[in-house]
């Protein structure tokens, strides 16, 4: 069968209404983040009591829960080591904030957002479940059409989606077996292809001094006069720059503190976060290393430098045949072109590059309303985000 016949049968075999279902039904159940992160028990529910469940019904298999509570779904044969194809979607989604009925799945016109379609409105809508929803249904077209598979088609849902750290997939990686050649990280894109994004590296910073009554500074060692002595390296060091489609490598302070928090006290220890976003070729422990080294011997303070979560840059070539597939899918399915693009947002997909699996992301949603009281997904992108996502594991796992 040729790339074209399979994409007939897609379209055929498709239909928006179960599409539409899917989204609302998982839209409806929280499972967003909280302190907890991938332990939380509710999160866990989700996947196990809602997830499972819509691919037995879809698919005639719920697959496998394993030991973190992440769900890993297979179909095909496994004869040809490597080569298979990963679906990687996200259960987690941002808090509920301050939006309002973040649970409801509600349908509404995208008008009043600025987007001239239908929209389902809820939490992770644009960012997880709108993605997470088109792959549970790109498996059951794939199911349906009863095509024999050379290599795997492994759908893996994350208890992950908001933690910042690769700790999901790495687990998954090291523990369900996965053979793949090729993977589609599943976050809103617009429906466009994203080759590759910034790594990112946590980096805390403890300047400790001597508390001292403010009338007599004399007395004390202000630590916040010593943040602002490692600020001064920090702004020297020369960061990589001119990367074609990311620009520059970035260090950035998102948080400070200092305490004792008493009046007219000098402060004896002040404390800072700080984002170093990495470009791709750029390695998380060199980067860690430059700071620490940058902030050493600073005569008078104490410094601690503690390393915190990090997630890998990423980059796929433009003509990768993962690449290939997807554009040749848009193609033939919406009678349209695809861009491309690149991300300053860490993802996981950095983490499955560096073992080996070519990887590129892609889903419905545009990020813009992501974690806003009007976050939408059109309907419309998720149908047609389903099946790019079977047509393209069809040209690469077809036999």
């Amino acid at each position: 069968m040729t790339p074209r016949e399979a994409f007939t049968v897609i379209d055929r075999i498709a239909c928006d209404k179960e599409i539409d279902r899917l989204l609302v039904d998982l839209l409806r159940y929280p499972s967003a983040q909280t302190e907890r992160l991938e332990a939380d028990p509710l999160l866990k529910t989700f996947v196990a009591e809602m997830i499972a469940p819509r691919l037995t019904e879809l698919t005639g298999s719920a697959g496998q829960v394993d030991a973190m509570g992440n769900l890993i779904w297979r179909l095909g044969s496994a004869r040809e080591t490597g080569k298979g194809l990963l679906l990687m979607g996200y259960a987690m989604t941002f808090p509920a904030a301050s939006m309002k009925e973040p649970f409801s799945g509600a349908l509404v016109d995208g008008k009043v957002f600025g987007v001239a379609a239908e929209c389902a409105l809820g939490r992770g809508a644009c960012e997880q479940k709108g993605a997470l929803a088109a792959m549970i249904y790109a498996a059951a077209i794939i199911t349906r059409a009863q095509f024999a598979l050379h290599a795997p088609l492994t759908l893996a849902v994350s208890l992950a989606g908001e933690t910042g750290r690769h700790d999901a997939a790495k687990f998954v990686l090291d523990n369900d077996a996965i053979s793949a050649r090729s993977a589609i990280v599943g976050l809103g894109t617009n429906n466009r292809i994203c080759l590759g994004n910034k790594g990112r590296i946590d980096v805390e910073i403890i300047v400790r001094g001597k508390s001292a009554h403010s009338s007599m500074p004399e007395k004390g060692v202000n630590a916040v006069d010593g943040f602002r002595r490692v600020m001064e390296r920090l702004d020297r060091l020369r960061l990589k720059a001119g990367h074609h489609g990311l620009g520059n490598a970035t260090l950035t302070v998102t948080q400070v503190s200092s305490g004792p928090d008493i009046s007219h006290t000098i402060p004896d220890a002040c404390r800072a976060m700080l984002d170093r976003r990495l470009l791709p070729g750029e390695d998380p422990d060199a980067a860690f290393r430059e700071i620490q080294e940058a902030v050493q011997e600073l005569t008078g303070w104490s410094i601690a430098v503690t390393r915190g979560a990090f997630m890998y840059p990423s980059e796929v070539a433009k003509d990768a045949p993962l690449v290939a597939a997807a554009n040749n899918a848009i193609r033939e399915l919406t009678k349209s072109e695809s861009d491309v693009f690149y991300s300053p947002a860490a993802l996981d997909a950095g983490f499955l590059n560096r073992n080996g699996i070519e990887t590129i992301m892609f889903g419905p949603g545009d990020l813009r309303f992501a974690h806003t009281d009007q976050e939408i997904v059109p309907l419309q992108e998720v149908r047609d985000a389903a099946k790019i996502y079977a047509a393209t594991a069809l040209q690469l796992l077809l036999a």
